[in-house]
């Protein structure tokens, strides 16, 4: 997939385009990709970064970093993609000069959106307008119940499951691998200590199973209380891994939840615990 960062890094060509901020790319995003794809043009879906209501003074948690996002966009079928850099300035264009600098530059003829899309400044922008402007608009309906802001919901509470339902995909947790305490080594059980972007969302603190780099993985998320913690980590032990992943970008899958995060009376208890939840984490099956 041609990932672009201005209009004229595209080739002027008839384009069907997709807009929206797609976090998640979760199934109601993937049905107004489909409808994009489906005109029998050039596919180009178009999103914003930083996203649009950090930029407008809110606080959000994103379910995707933008190179997961891409690498989502492009596994949805995407033949490129343009980022758009989200500014206050951006936010002030009037619909029709968003419109006319940004969707016409780039040869959108047919535009895919959600129903509940708006643009422009004050959000005064609607698929009507877009009409109204002469292109040829898809409006896709919202699938009930499926939204970025109810996966958050379900992934603050440890639902990774749910989640996964409105995803259609399984949750993750995305973060590059850093020297962390090398306890789970001592213990028997070597874990990736991720550091993730401040941004991104974590789900709820407790023992997870999932997979990461082609194995099955049990994955800790919390403050380790055993050990007095009060920083939250987290730390996926990979079954049947060698290797050294320092430096190393690392998305892991969750599938399911396992059980709260707990101190134990003794360390021999711990590694008892953590031998069940790696049996777990091998039994565990992927939600979708």
């Amino acid at each position: 997939m041609k990932v672009a960062r201005r209009p004229d890094e595209l080739e002027p060509v008839e384009r069907a385009v997709a807009i929206g901020s797609f976090d998640g790319v979760h199934l109601g995003h993937r049905r107004v990709l489909e409808a994009a794809q489906a005109a029998g043009l050039p596919s180009a879906a178009v999103t914003f970064w930083p996203h649009p209501r950090v930029v407008l003074g809110n606080r959000v948690e994103l379910l995707t970093t933008l190179e997961r996002r891409l690498e989502l966009l492009e596994a949805a079928g995407m033949a490129e993609a343009l980022v758009v850099e989200f500014t206050p300035e951006l936010a002030r264009l009037k619909p029709e000069e968003f419109a006319e600098s940004l969707l016409r530059k780039i040869g959108a003829s047919v535009i895919a959106v959600g129903e509940s899309f708006r643009f422009g400044r004050g959000a005064a922008g609607d698929p009507a307008l877009l009409e109204r402007l002469g292109f040829d608009v898809r409006v896709v309906p919202t699938l009930a119940g499926i939204s970025s802001t109810a996966i958050r919901t379900q992934l603050a509470a440890g639902d990774v499951v749910a989640a996964a339902e409105m995803l259609g995909r399984p949750a993750e947790v995305e973060g590059t691998v850093v020297l962390g305490n090398q306890r789970g080594g001592t213990l028997g059980y070597p874990t990736a200590n991720l550091a993730t972007p401040p941004d991104l969302l974590v789900p709820a603190n407790g023992i997870y199973a999932g997979a990461a780099l082609g194995h099955r993985a049990a994955i800790s998320i919390g403050v380790n209380p055993h050990y007095g913690g009060g920083e939250r980590r987290i730390e996926p032990y990979l079954l049947e891994f060698e290797g050294d992943l320092y430096g190393q970008r690392l998305v892991v899958e969750l599938w399911g939840r396992l059980r709260d995060e707990r101190a134990f009376a003794s360390e021999e208890e711990l590694v008892a615990q953590i031998g069940r939840d790696v049996e777990r984490a091998r039994a565990a099956r992927r939600p979708v």
